[in-house]
């Protein structure tokens, strides 16, 4: 019992220094992302048989990038705990806005139509289902463990083969586990949520979760120049410092 208790104790600690430690824009455009993906993923953008596609794609790419500057900077473990804080964040934003949508009173829309197909609509839309809430999370989840875990093998793998530490480098391991973290997260959601809920086949999961997969890296191939340039910043910066120094520390003492 007291091992559990120091462990925890170490983690908290360790939370609450690389929370100080990461800048906090990054932080906030990471946990904005994750809110506005899931929200806009209500609006399709493509909607065909073997071909879907919604606007939370719009969103999804910078949750993932933020995750490649993280985890090269401060590591896949570090990676991966900020994106349970911005899943936190976001679970809490789902069950306020499920929690107002149950409250009685009329959206602005309502008084320009007079219609209340659109206020119950605005309810429904921003209140969610439990469902998709479940499926968005645990696709989150696991998608972001699988970013960090391929991104930090893949950057070990290619600095150790090229000899070098650049954008080249930084593209690669992004790229990769961009891509397949990407697939992990659509074709989990698909599988959870459209093919048990809404009769996908599993040709259109598998389709879906490629296309969306495809477009997500697109938008990271474009904007990744500028995640390096925040990351060599940092490094520059020497942004974190005290997160490194408390973890070489925590590695003597143990």
């Amino acid at each position: 019992m007291k091992t559990l208790s120091k462990f925890l104790k170490q983690e908290l600690t360790d939370y609450k220094i690389l929370l100080r430690n990461i800048p906090s824009p990054t932080i906030l455009f990471f946990t904005l992302s994750v809110v506005c993906a899931n929200l806009m993923a209500n609006k399709e953008l493509i909607n065909f048989k073997y071909l879907a596609l919604d606007c939370g794609f719009a969103f999804s790419w910078i949750m993932f990038l933020c995750m490649d500057i993280i985890c090269k900077r401060y590591g896949a473990k570090a990676s991966v705990k900020i994106s349970i804080f911005a899943l936190g964040i976001n679970l809490f934003v789902c069950a306020s806005f499920f929690l107002i949508s149950k409250i009685p009173g009329n959206w602005g829309e309502f008084y320009t139509h007079q219609n209340e197909v659109i206020n119950v609509s605005l309810n429904k839309t921003f209140g969610g289902s439990w469902y998709i809430v479940l499926g968005s999370a645990t696709a989150s989840l696991i998608s972001s463990i699988i970013n960090a875990l391929i991104n930090k093998t893949v950057g070990t793998f290619v600095e150790k083969k090229l000899q070098k530490d650049n954008f080249t480098t930084f593209a690669i391991r992004s790229y990769v586990s961009t891509f397949v973290a990407q697939f992990a997260d659509n074709f989990i959601f698909a599988t959870m949520v459209s093919k048990l809920f809404f009769g996908w086949t599993w040709t259109q999961v598998l389709l879906c979760s490629i296309v969306a997969a495809t477009f997500e890296l697109f938008c990271e191939v474009i904007f990744s120049k500028l995640g390096y340039r925040i990351l060599c910043k940092w490094e520059n910066d020497q942004v974190g410092k005290e997160y490194f120094e408390y973890k070489n520390l925590s590695k003597e003492i143990s």
